[in-house]
Protein backbone atom coordinates (compact mmCIF):
# COMPACT_ATOMS: atom_id res chain seq x y z
CA UNK A 1 0.00 0.00 0.00
CA UNK A 2 1.39 3.43 -0.93
CA UNK A 3 0.57 6.40 1.29
CA UNK A 4 0.93 10.02 0.20
CA UNK A 5 1.01 13.25 2.16
CA UNK A 6 -0.43 16.46 0.77
CA UNK A 7 -0.29 18.54 3.97
CA UNK A 8 1.29 21.94 3.16
CA UNK A 9 3.51 21.72 6.23
CA UNK A 10 5.54 18.99 4.56
CA UNK A 11 5.83 20.48 1.09
CA UNK A 12 9.14 22.12 1.90
CA UNK A 13 10.73 18.68 2.10
CA UNK A 14 9.70 17.61 -1.39
CA UNK A 15 13.21 17.76 -2.80
CA UNK A 16 14.83 15.72 -0.05
CA UNK A 17 16.53 12.49 -0.95
CA UNK A 18 14.66 9.49 0.38
CA UNK A 19 16.48 6.51 1.75
CA UNK A 20 15.44 4.05 -0.95
CA UNK A 21 15.13 6.50 -3.80
CA UNK A 22 14.45 10.15 -4.54
CA UNK A 23 11.46 12.20 -5.54
CA UNK A 24 11.20 15.31 -7.64
CA UNK A 25 9.66 18.45 -6.17
CA UNK A 26 6.09 17.56 -7.08
CA UNK A 27 3.19 17.60 -4.64
CA UNK A 28 1.60 14.47 -6.06
CA UNK A 29 4.75 12.47 -5.38
CA UNK A 30 5.46 13.65 -1.85
CA UNK A 31 5.51 10.56 0.33
CA UNK A 32 6.34 10.48 4.05
CA UNK A 33 7.41 6.83 3.87
CA UNK A 34 11.15 7.01 3.11
CA UNK A 35 10.96 4.93 -0.07
CA UNK A 36 9.35 5.19 -3.47
CA UNK A 37 9.29 1.69 -4.91
CA UNK A 38 8.78 -0.51 -1.83
CA UNK A 39 5.56 -0.74 0.15
CA UNK A 40 5.38 0.88 3.57
CA UNK A 41 5.26 -2.57 5.21
CA UNK A 42 8.24 -3.88 3.24
CA UNK A 43 10.59 -1.13 4.33
CA UNK A 44 10.54 -2.61 7.84
CA UNK A 45 11.33 -6.17 6.75
CA UNK A 46 15.15 -6.04 6.99
CA UNK A 47 17.62 -4.35 9.33
CA UNK A 48 19.33 -2.57 6.43
CA UNK A 49 16.09 -0.98 5.26
CA UNK A 50 15.30 0.27 8.76
CA UNK A 51 18.84 1.61 9.11
CA UNK A 52 18.41 3.49 5.84
CA UNK A 53 15.26 5.12 7.17
CA UNK A 54 16.90 6.07 10.48
CA UNK A 55 19.80 7.64 8.60
CA UNK A 56 17.37 9.49 6.37
CA UNK A 57 15.76 11.27 9.32
CA UNK A 58 18.88 13.42 9.57
CA UNK A 59 18.43 14.65 6.00
CA UNK A 60 15.10 16.22 7.00
CA UNK A 61 16.58 17.93 10.06
CA UNK A 62 19.71 19.20 8.34
CA UNK A 63 18.03 20.50 5.22
CA UNK A 64 19.50 23.91 4.43
CA UNK A 65 16.19 25.65 5.08
CA UNK A 66 16.10 24.34 8.66
CA UNK A 67 18.97 23.24 10.92
CA UNK A 68 21.43 22.85 8.06
CA UNK A 69 21.98 26.60 7.92
CA UNK A 70 19.07 28.98 7.76
CA UNK A 71 17.78 28.43 11.28
CA UNK A 72 21.18 29.18 12.82
CA UNK A 73 21.52 32.25 10.61
CA UNK A 74 18.06 33.58 11.43
CA UNK A 75 18.71 33.10 15.15
CA UNK A 76 21.85 35.23 14.98
CA UNK A 77 20.84 37.98 12.58
CA UNK A 78 17.74 38.87 14.60
CA UNK A 79 20.06 40.49 17.14
CA UNK A 80 22.73 43.17 16.78
CA UNK A 81 26.00 41.43 15.94
CA UNK A 82 25.57 41.28 12.17
CA UNK A 83 24.92 43.93 9.56
CA UNK A 84 22.98 43.13 6.41
CA UNK A 85 24.92 44.17 3.30
CA UNK A 86 22.80 43.08 0.33
CA UNK A 87 19.16 43.88 1.18
CA UNK A 88 18.33 40.50 -0.33
CA UNK A 89 14.90 39.28 0.69
CA UNK A 90 15.96 35.70 -0.06
CA UNK A 91 18.81 35.77 2.44
CA UNK A 92 17.05 37.03 5.52
CA UNK A 93 16.82 40.80 5.33
CA UNK A 94 13.25 40.59 6.67
CA UNK A 95 14.51 38.56 9.62
CA UNK A 96 17.31 41.05 10.23
CA UNK A 97 15.13 44.15 10.17
CA UNK A 98 12.09 42.53 11.84
CA UNK A 99 9.63 43.08 9.01
CA UNK A 100 8.35 39.48 9.07
CA UNK A 101 4.89 40.54 10.16
CA UNK A 102 2.81 38.78 7.51
CA UNK A 103 1.78 35.13 7.69
CA UNK A 104 2.44 34.73 3.97
CA UNK A 105 6.12 35.73 3.98
CA UNK A 106 8.53 33.10 2.73
CA UNK A 107 10.84 32.82 5.75
CA UNK A 108 7.83 32.42 8.04
CA UNK A 109 6.29 29.71 5.84
CA UNK A 110 9.45 27.84 4.92
CA UNK A 111 11.00 27.51 8.38
CA UNK A 112 7.73 26.17 9.78
CA UNK A 113 7.28 23.87 6.78
CA UNK A 114 10.75 22.36 6.96
CA UNK A 115 10.45 21.91 10.73
CA UNK A 116 7.11 20.14 10.58
CA UNK A 117 8.18 18.07 7.56
CA UNK A 118 11.05 16.75 9.71
CA UNK A 119 8.70 16.10 12.64
CA UNK A 120 6.25 14.24 10.44
CA UNK A 121 8.96 12.07 8.89
CA UNK A 122 10.14 11.17 12.38
CA UNK A 123 6.60 10.34 13.48
CA UNK A 124 6.00 8.14 10.44
CA UNK A 125 9.22 6.27 11.17
CA UNK A 126 8.33 5.77 14.84
CA UNK A 127 4.82 4.59 13.91
CA UNK A 128 6.32 2.11 11.46
CA UNK A 129 8.75 0.72 14.03
CA UNK A 130 5.91 0.13 16.47
CA UNK A 131 3.53 -1.31 13.90
CA UNK A 132 6.10 -3.80 12.61
CA UNK A 133 7.84 -4.73 15.86
CA UNK A 134 6.27 -8.20 15.95
CA UNK A 135 7.86 -9.12 12.63
CA UNK A 136 11.40 -8.11 13.64
CA UNK A 137 12.45 -11.66 14.54
CA UNK A 138 15.03 -14.23 13.51
CA UNK A 139 16.32 -15.17 11.06
CA UNK A 140 16.03 -11.79 9.33
CA UNK A 141 16.78 -9.85 12.54
CA UNK A 142 19.26 -10.39 15.40
CA UNK A 143 17.82 -11.72 18.62
CA UNK A 144 18.11 -8.41 20.50
CA UNK A 145 16.98 -6.17 17.65
CA UNK A 146 13.69 -4.96 19.15
CA UNK A 147 15.16 -4.39 22.62
CA UNK A 148 18.42 -2.74 21.56
CA UNK A 149 18.83 -1.60 17.96
CA UNK A 150 15.22 -0.51 17.42
CA UNK A 151 15.32 1.42 20.69
CA UNK A 152 18.58 3.09 19.62
CA UNK A 153 16.74 4.29 16.53
CA UNK A 154 13.74 5.39 18.58
CA UNK A 155 16.13 7.37 20.76
CA UNK A 156 17.66 9.10 17.74
CA UNK A 157 14.27 9.87 16.27
CA UNK A 158 12.87 11.28 19.48
CA UNK A 159 15.96 13.42 20.08
CA UNK A 160 15.62 14.89 16.59
CA UNK A 161 11.92 15.51 17.19
CA UNK A 162 12.73 17.28 20.46
CA UNK A 163 15.35 19.41 18.72
CA UNK A 164 12.85 20.35 16.01
CA UNK A 165 10.12 21.36 18.45
CA UNK A 166 12.56 23.30 20.61
CA UNK A 167 13.85 25.19 17.58
CA UNK A 168 10.39 26.13 16.33
CA UNK A 169 9.35 27.33 19.79
CA UNK A 170 12.11 29.94 19.71
CA UNK A 171 10.60 31.71 16.71
CA UNK A 172 6.85 31.06 16.81
CA UNK A 173 5.96 31.15 20.53
CA UNK A 174 6.41 33.35 23.56
CA UNK A 175 9.29 32.59 25.95
CA UNK A 176 8.61 30.13 28.75
CA UNK A 177 9.28 32.81 31.36
CA UNK A 178 6.36 34.84 29.99
CA UNK A 179 3.52 33.24 31.93
CA UNK A 180 5.48 30.18 33.06
CA UNK A 181 4.73 28.39 29.80
CA UNK A 182 1.01 29.19 29.76
CA UNK A 183 1.06 31.06 26.43
CA UNK A 184 0.09 29.36 23.14
CA UNK A 185 2.83 27.11 21.84
CA UNK A 186 2.75 24.80 18.82
CA UNK A 187 0.44 22.10 17.46
CA UNK A 188 1.96 19.04 19.10
CA UNK A 189 1.90 16.40 16.35
CA UNK A 190 3.14 13.04 17.64
CA UNK A 191 1.68 10.65 15.05
CA UNK A 192 2.62 10.40 11.43
CA UNK A 193 0.25 12.24 9.07
CA UNK A 194 -0.31 10.42 5.79
CA UNK A 195 -3.42 12.31 4.69
CA UNK A 196 -5.31 15.46 5.68
CA UNK A 197 -7.65 13.75 8.17
CA UNK A 198 -5.86 15.18 11.21
CA UNK A 199 -4.97 18.64 9.97
CA UNK A 200 -7.11 20.34 12.63
CA UNK A 201 -5.21 20.47 15.90
CA UNK A 202 -5.21 23.08 18.64
CA UNK A 203 -2.02 24.68 19.85
CA UNK A 204 -0.55 23.10 22.95
CA UNK A 205 0.79 25.54 25.52
CA UNK A 206 4.47 26.40 25.57
CA UNK A 207 4.79 24.33 28.77
CA UNK A 208 3.14 21.31 27.18
CA UNK A 209 5.51 21.43 24.21
CA UNK A 210 8.49 21.70 26.55
CA UNK A 211 7.16 18.74 28.54
CA UNK A 212 7.09 16.66 25.37
CA UNK A 213 10.59 17.80 24.43
CA UNK A 214 11.85 16.62 27.80
CA UNK A 215 10.00 13.31 27.53
CA UNK A 216 11.69 12.71 24.19
CA UNK A 217 15.13 13.67 25.49
CA UNK A 218 14.76 11.53 28.62
CA UNK A 219 13.82 8.55 26.44
CA UNK A 220 16.78 9.31 24.18
CA UNK A 221 19.20 9.44 27.09
CA UNK A 222 18.12 5.98 28.23
CA UNK A 223 18.17 4.38 24.78
CA UNK A 224 20.92 5.99 22.74
CA UNK A 225 24.33 4.30 22.58
CA UNK A 226 27.00 5.66 24.91
CA UNK A 227 29.26 6.23 21.91
CA UNK A 228 30.14 4.93 18.48
CA UNK A 229 33.30 2.96 17.83
CA UNK A 230 35.42 1.88 14.91
CA UNK A 231 37.20 3.75 12.14
CA UNK A 232 34.39 6.30 11.74
CA UNK A 233 33.89 6.96 15.46
CA UNK A 234 35.11 10.57 15.33
CA UNK A 235 32.58 11.35 12.62
CA UNK A 236 29.66 9.46 14.15
CA UNK A 237 30.23 10.82 17.66
CA UNK A 238 29.92 14.38 16.34
CA UNK A 239 27.22 13.95 13.68
CA UNK A 240 24.93 11.29 15.11
CA UNK A 241 23.05 11.41 18.39
CA UNK A 242 24.60 9.56 21.31
CA UNK A 243 23.82 9.56 25.03
CA UNK A 244 25.70 12.77 25.80
CA UNK A 245 23.82 14.57 23.03
CA UNK A 246 20.53 14.08 24.87
CA UNK A 247 21.98 15.24 28.18
CA UNK A 248 23.62 18.30 26.64
CA UNK A 249 20.40 19.35 24.92
CA UNK A 250 18.52 18.95 28.20
CA UNK A 251 20.80 21.54 29.79
CA UNK A 252 19.78 23.97 27.04
CA UNK A 253 16.09 23.18 27.36
CA UNK A 254 16.05 23.52 31.14
CA UNK A 255 17.97 26.80 30.88
CA UNK A 256 15.30 28.08 28.49
CA UNK A 257 12.66 27.17 31.06
CA UNK A 258 14.50 28.80 33.95
CA UNK A 259 14.74 25.45 35.74
CA UNK A 260 18.26 26.00 36.99
CA UNK A 261 18.39 23.12 39.48
CA UNK A 262 17.60 20.75 36.61
CA UNK A 263 20.32 22.33 34.46
CA UNK A 264 22.78 21.55 37.24
CA UNK A 265 21.55 17.96 37.62
CA UNK A 266 21.93 17.24 33.92
CA UNK A 267 25.20 19.09 33.41
CA UNK A 268 26.77 17.29 36.36
CA UNK A 269 26.48 14.08 34.34
CA UNK A 270 28.89 15.55 31.78
CA UNK A 271 30.99 18.00 33.80
CA UNK A 272 33.22 17.01 36.75
CA UNK A 273 33.19 19.20 39.83
CA UNK A 274 36.74 20.43 39.18
CA UNK A 275 39.03 20.74 36.19
CA UNK A 276 39.95 19.11 33.92
CA UNK A 277 36.41 19.22 32.59
CA UNK A 278 35.94 16.06 30.56
CA UNK A 279 32.72 14.02 30.32
CA UNK A 280 33.34 10.99 32.57
CA UNK A 281 31.27 8.47 30.59
CA UNK A 282 30.24 8.00 27.00
CA UNK A 283 32.07 10.20 24.52
CA UNK A 284 34.93 11.99 26.29
CA UNK A 285 33.56 15.42 25.42
CA UNK A 286 35.86 18.25 26.45
CA UNK A 287 37.03 21.69 25.42
CA UNK A 288 39.61 21.54 22.66
CA UNK A 289 42.75 23.49 23.53
CA UNK A 290 42.32 25.54 20.34
CA UNK A 291 39.09 27.25 19.31
CA UNK A 292 40.47 27.49 15.78
CA UNK A 293 40.83 23.71 15.65
CA UNK A 294 37.17 23.27 16.62
CA UNK A 295 36.12 24.95 13.36
CA UNK A 296 38.90 23.69 11.12
CA UNK A 297 37.64 21.00 8.71
CA UNK A 298 36.51 18.31 9.32
CA UNK A 299 35.20 19.90 12.57
CA UNK A 300 35.23 16.62 14.48
CA UNK A 301 36.94 17.33 17.81
CA UNK A 302 35.44 15.93 21.00
CA UNK A 303 34.16 19.43 21.80
CA UNK A 304 31.45 19.09 19.16
CA UNK A 305 28.57 17.12 20.64
CA UNK A 306 26.33 17.40 17.57
CA UNK A 307 26.73 19.04 14.17
CA UNK A 308 25.25 18.21 10.79
CA UNK A 309 27.66 17.24 8.00
CA UNK A 310 27.65 18.02 4.28
CA UNK A 311 29.53 16.80 1.24
CA UNK A 312 29.81 18.02 -2.33
CA UNK A 313 27.08 15.52 -3.23
CA UNK A 314 24.97 16.47 -0.21
CA UNK A 315 25.30 20.24 0.10
CA UNK A 316 23.07 22.62 2.10
CA UNK A 317 21.50 24.07 -1.04
CA UNK A 318 21.60 27.44 -2.70
CA UNK A 319 21.68 30.48 -0.39
CA UNK A 320 21.40 28.32 2.72
CA UNK A 321 25.09 27.80 3.45
CA UNK A 322 26.67 29.32 6.55
CA UNK A 323 29.85 30.33 4.72
CA UNK A 324 27.81 31.90 1.91
CA UNK A 325 26.26 34.30 4.42
CA UNK A 326 29.27 35.08 6.59
CA UNK A 327 32.43 34.83 4.47
CA UNK A 328 33.28 37.77 2.19
CA UNK A 329 33.21 37.22 -1.55
CA UNK A 330 37.00 37.50 -1.68
CA UNK A 331 37.25 34.40 0.52
CA UNK A 332 34.62 32.18 -1.08
CA UNK A 333 31.37 33.39 0.43
CA UNK A 334 28.89 36.02 -0.65
CA UNK A 335 29.32 38.48 2.19
CA UNK A 336 25.63 38.74 2.99
CA UNK A 337 26.37 39.82 6.58
CA UNK A 338 29.36 41.57 8.10
CA UNK A 339 30.10 41.89 11.80
CA UNK A 340 28.72 44.94 13.55
CA UNK A 341 31.54 47.36 14.38
CA UNK A 342 29.22 50.19 15.47
CA UNK A 343 28.23 51.06 19.01
CA UNK A 344 26.54 48.08 20.65
CA UNK A 345 27.96 45.61 18.14
CA UNK A 346 30.08 42.65 19.09
CA UNK A 347 33.33 44.12 17.77
CA UNK A 348 33.07 47.23 19.95
CA UNK A 349 32.48 45.40 23.22
CA UNK A 350 35.58 45.81 25.43
CA UNK A 351 35.16 42.21 26.60
CA UNK A 352 35.99 40.98 23.09
CA UNK A 353 39.62 42.02 23.05
CA UNK A 354 41.81 42.35 19.98
CA UNK A 355 44.06 39.51 21.14
CA UNK A 356 41.22 37.04 21.81
CA UNK A 357 41.77 33.94 19.64
CA UNK A 358 38.10 34.01 18.72
CA UNK A 359 38.90 37.33 17.09
CA UNK A 360 42.35 36.65 15.65
CA UNK A 361 41.45 33.20 14.30
CA UNK A 362 37.75 33.45 13.49
CA UNK A 363 37.29 37.02 12.26
CA UNK A 364 38.63 38.23 8.93
CA UNK A 365 38.61 41.56 7.13
CA UNK A 366 37.79 42.55 3.59
CA UNK A 367 38.33 46.21 2.83
CA UNK A 368 37.04 48.17 5.81
CA UNK A 369 34.62 45.48 7.00
CA UNK A 370 35.00 42.50 9.30
CA UNK A 371 33.46 39.08 8.68
CA UNK A 372 33.05 35.82 10.55
CA UNK A 373 35.15 32.92 9.27
CA UNK A 374 34.06 30.11 11.58
CA UNK A 375 32.89 28.39 8.41
CA UNK A 376 35.98 28.65 6.19
CA UNK A 377 35.04 26.43 3.27
CA UNK A 378 33.72 28.07 0.14
CA UNK A 379 31.78 26.30 -2.58
CA UNK A 380 30.47 23.59 -2.30
CA UNK A 381 30.14 24.72 1.35
CA UNK A 382 30.84 21.52 3.26
CA UNK A 383 31.37 22.98 6.74
CA UNK A 384 29.23 21.30 9.37
CA UNK A 385 26.17 23.12 10.71
CA UNK A 386 26.59 23.37 14.51
CA UNK A 387 23.97 22.27 17.02
CA UNK A 388 25.70 22.04 20.42
CA UNK A 389 29.22 22.06 21.82
CA UNK A 390 30.70 21.12 25.19
CA UNK A 391 31.53 24.80 25.75
CA UNK A 392 27.80 25.49 25.91
CA UNK A 393 27.25 22.82 28.55
CA UNK A 394 29.97 24.44 30.70
CA UNK A 395 28.43 27.89 30.39
CA UNK A 396 24.91 26.54 30.92
CA UNK A 397 26.07 24.97 34.17
CA UNK A 398 27.94 28.10 35.24
CA UNK A 399 24.94 30.35 34.72
CA UNK A 400 22.59 27.92 36.45
CA UNK A 401 24.87 27.79 39.49
CA UNK A 402 25.06 31.58 39.78
CA UNK A 403 21.31 32.00 39.37
CA UNK A 404 20.57 29.19 41.84
CA UNK A 405 22.91 30.42 44.56
CA UNK A 406 22.75 34.16 43.83
CA UNK A 407 26.47 34.25 44.52
CA UNK A 408 29.74 34.53 42.65
CA UNK A 409 29.89 30.77 42.67
CA UNK A 410 33.44 29.26 42.67
CA UNK A 411 32.65 26.41 40.29
CA UNK A 412 30.85 28.78 37.95
CA UNK A 413 33.94 30.99 37.96
CA UNK A 414 36.12 28.02 37.02
CA UNK A 415 33.78 27.02 34.21
CA UNK A 416 33.57 30.57 32.86
CA UNK A 417 37.35 30.88 32.94
CA UNK A 418 37.80 27.51 31.22
CA UNK A 419 35.92 28.82 28.20
CA UNK A 420 37.24 32.37 28.30
CA UNK A 421 40.80 31.46 29.22
CA UNK A 422 41.19 29.12 26.27
CA UNK A 423 40.92 32.04 23.86
CA UNK A 424 41.81 34.99 26.11
CA UNK A 425 44.24 33.84 28.83
CA UNK A 426 44.92 37.38 29.99
CA UNK A 427 41.21 38.08 30.35
CA UNK A 428 40.27 35.47 32.94
CA UNK A 429 38.30 36.62 35.95
CA UNK A 430 38.75 36.40 39.69
CA UNK A 431 35.99 36.47 42.26
CA UNK A 432 36.89 40.10 42.88
CA UNK A 433 36.02 40.89 39.26
CA UNK A 434 32.33 40.78 40.14
CA UNK A 435 30.59 43.08 42.58
CA UNK A 436 27.50 40.88 42.60
CA UNK A 437 25.97 37.73 41.20
CA UNK A 438 24.22 39.87 38.59
CA UNK A 439 27.56 41.21 37.41
CA UNK A 440 28.78 37.64 36.94
CA UNK A 441 25.64 36.76 34.99
CA UNK A 442 26.32 39.72 32.70
CA UNK A 443 29.82 38.37 32.11
CA UNK A 444 28.44 34.92 31.36
CA UNK A 445 25.96 36.31 28.85
CA UNK A 446 28.72 38.28 27.14
CA UNK A 447 30.90 35.17 27.04
CA UNK A 448 28.10 33.23 25.35
CA UNK A 449 27.68 36.04 22.83
CA UNK A 450 31.39 35.91 21.96
CA UNK A 451 31.88 32.14 22.10
CA UNK A 452 28.83 31.19 20.04
CA UNK A 453 28.90 34.04 17.54
CA UNK A 454 27.37 32.77 14.30
CA UNK A 455 26.29 29.41 15.76
CA UNK A 456 22.61 30.25 16.16
CA UNK A 457 22.37 30.64 19.94
CA UNK A 458 21.87 34.38 20.27
CA UNK A 459 18.10 34.37 19.82
CA UNK A 460 17.79 31.52 22.34
CA UNK A 461 19.47 33.67 24.98
CA UNK A 462 17.35 36.71 24.21
CA UNK A 463 14.08 34.80 24.22
CA UNK A 464 14.68 32.76 27.36
CA UNK A 465 15.21 35.99 29.30
CA UNK A 466 12.25 37.72 27.62
CA UNK A 467 14.70 40.51 26.85
CA UNK A 468 14.33 43.14 24.13
CA UNK A 469 15.93 42.30 20.79
CA UNK A 470 18.72 44.87 20.46
CA UNK A 471 18.61 47.36 17.62
CA UNK A 472 21.38 48.01 15.12
CA UNK A 473 21.98 50.85 12.70
CA UNK A 474 18.63 52.13 11.48
CA UNK A 475 16.80 49.06 12.85
CA UNK A 476 15.24 49.85 16.25
CA UNK A 477 15.19 47.52 19.23
CA UNK A 478 12.15 45.25 19.50
CA UNK A 479 10.57 45.25 22.98
CA UNK A 480 9.22 41.98 24.30
CA UNK A 481 5.69 43.42 24.05
CA UNK A 482 5.92 44.03 20.32
CA UNK A 483 3.87 41.95 17.90
CA UNK A 484 7.02 41.14 15.92
CA UNK A 485 8.91 39.83 18.95
CA UNK A 486 7.80 36.37 17.76
CA UNK A 487 7.03 35.38 14.20
CA UNK A 488 3.46 35.08 12.88
CA UNK A 489 1.92 31.65 12.40
CA UNK A 490 2.28 30.91 8.66
CA UNK A 491 -0.64 31.17 6.30
CA UNK A 492 -0.09 27.58 5.18
CA UNK A 493 -0.91 26.31 8.66
CA UNK A 494 -3.85 28.68 9.11
CA UNK A 495 -5.29 27.55 5.77
CA UNK A 496 -5.43 23.86 6.62
CA UNK A 497 -5.81 23.85 10.41
CA UNK A 498 -9.09 25.49 11.38
CA UNK A 499 -8.25 25.16 15.08
CA UNK A 500 -5.02 27.13 14.76
CA UNK A 501 -4.83 30.59 16.31
CA UNK A 502 -2.63 33.49 15.25
CA UNK A 503 0.19 35.03 17.26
Amino acid sequence: MKRYLHHPLALAACAALLALGSVSCQDHRLNPIPETTVSDQAVFTTPSRITAQANNLYSYIKTGGFLGGRFQIFSDIRANDFINRTSNGVTGVGVWNHTLTEASQNDVINTWGFGYAAINQINVFLDGLDANAASMVAPAFPANYTTTTANNYRGEARLLRALSYYSLLQLYARPFVDGNGSKPGLPLRLKGETNDANNNLVRSTVAQVYDQILQDLNFAELNLPLSYTGSTAATLNTTRAQRNTAIALKTRVYLSMGRYADVITEANKLVPAVAPFVAPTGVANALNPSIAAVFAPPQETTETILAFPFTAQDAPGTQNQLAYYYLPASQGGNGEYSLNSSAGGILTDPGFTATDARRTALVTTSGTESFLKKYPTGTPYTDKAPVIRYAEVLLNLAEARVRSTNTVDPQALALLNAVRGRSNPSGVYTAASFASANAMIDALLLERRIEFLGEGLRNFDIMRLNAPIPGKGSVPAIPNTSTNYVWPIPSTELAVNTLMTRN
